[in-house]
């Protein structure tokens, strides 16, 4: 029945494409196709993911609210769910100030390149069997390549505005960015050595496998499971999520480097974020949790663009609270925790999912590379947690 349901999507868009194509003069009509086809499938892409950046935000408030005991939207549409077409309706009315030393074409560029840098990520998602915007073949790299091109449009909307709160955020936030970049791209790495591929699509179907009914999930391996709590937390900091969001500290930057960003421009920086962290908890879908299979070979008849949607909005979730419950981090503490204990954990998941693939299958192998991550983590952390140099308070008699 799944397959029937994601197979009717598939049919509806191929006669779309067949139809608006016919208009097409004989030798243009296959080039016309392939346009059209990844037209077609882009737009339903941006639509579905717009309309989930709004639903989210709309959550996220609650959430929070509900967590610091309070009201979250409750105005604007049933139960408040419109509150993100009001937002977006006035951050399109608001006047669009510009300081006068501005740099107006970078000032103006930024937010718009950036945008497009995030939405390009989407791009190699699979949401659904046979559902991908644009199956290549290095589709994993295309997803760094395309978010570490945001990194350059922090610097330009930082250096742009002339202003000096402006300049430190982007350039905090661009140390940060670079800093946790590492960590993410290698701890997606073991994926890549297991699958033998750099296609999204074809780690999906290395994990629709299932052994006694249980789905073979990434995320259900010892390197697996590290493999996700690495990219999760990296990914958060690639973000500039709460605890990480030390670029925008409004104790400190103001609003770091989009201070002197107001109206739409400003709204598309906040759309932006939002789009990351949808794209990144998409990506984990993907590396870690199955993609678009199902958890259990006797759920497989729910259509596969649920279960992965189901699991997206499981990672939104897990970073609305963990936004609402942790505190900042200092600077020293962020940059520390990247180098010193990110990164070598990362380095070791590698060599465990290598032992993983030798090993012969069995509680052998479980037991072996499940203690040599343990003894990782506990061997990092101890040493993370005595290097830290001890404050000293001292008070005034």
């Amino acid at each position: 029945m799944a397959e029937t349901v994601d197979q009717i999507f598939v049919l509806l868009k191929g006669w779309l494409v067949s139809m608006l194509a016919g208009w097409c003069p004989p030798e243009w009509q296959e080039t016309a196709r392939a346009v059209l086809s990844a037209a077609i499938s882009v737009s339903a892409m941006l639509g579905v993911f717009l309309l989930l950046f709004g639903i989210t935000t709309v959550l996220e408030r609650k959430g929070l609210g509900r967590i610091q005991n309070r009201y979250g939207p409750n105005r604007v549409g049933p139960w408040g769910f419109l509150q993100f077409v009001a937002d977006g309706i006035k951050a399109l009315i608001k006047e669009d100030v510009v300081p006068r030393a501005a740099d107006r074409w970078v000032h103006f560029l930024a937010p718009i390149v950036l945008l497009v840098c995030v939405i390009a990520t989407f791009a190699v998602l699979p949401v659904g069997r046979n559902m991908v915007p644009v199956d290549l073949d290095a589709g994993i790299l295309f997803f760094f390549a395309a978010g570490a091109a945001s990194e350059l449009t922090v610097f330009m909307a930082g250096w742009a505005s002339r202003n000096k709160y402006s300049l430190f955020g982007a350039m905090r936030a661009i140390a940060q960015m670079i800093s946790y970049e590492v960590p993410l791209i290698l701890s997606a790495v073991p994926v890549v050595m297991i699958v033998g591929s750099l296609s999204t699509v074809r780690v999906v179907e290395a994990q629709a496998v299932y052994a006694g009914g249980w789905a073979q999930w990434h995320a259900f391996t010892p390197w697996g499971l590290a493999g996700l709590v690495l990219f999760l937390i990296a990914a958060t900091a690639e973000m500039n999520r709460s605890p990480f969001d030390l670029p925008e500290g409004e104790s400190e930057l103001v609003a770091g480097y989009f201070t002197e960003y107001s109206g739409f421009k400003f709204a598309m920086f906040f759309i932006a974020e939002y789009l990351g962290m949808l794209a990144m908890s998409a990506m984990a879908v993907t590396l870690f949790l199955g993609g678009w299979s199902a958890p259990f070979a006797f759920l497989t008849w729910v259509p596969s663009w649920i279960w992965f949607f189901a699991k997206l909005m499981m990672l939104v979730a897990l970073f609305i609270w963990v936004r609402g419950t942790v505190p900042r981090l200092r600077m020293d503490q962020l940059m520390n925790f990247a180098w010193k204990f990110l990164l070598p954990m990362a380095l070791i998941n590698i060599g465990v999912a290598g032992a993983w693939h030798y090993l012969a299958p069995g509680a052998g192998r479980w037991v072996l590379t499940a203690g040599v991550v343990l003894l990782a983590y506990h061997g990092l952390s101890r040493s993370f947690a005595l290097r830290r140099p001890k404050r000293v308070y001292r008070y005034a008699d």
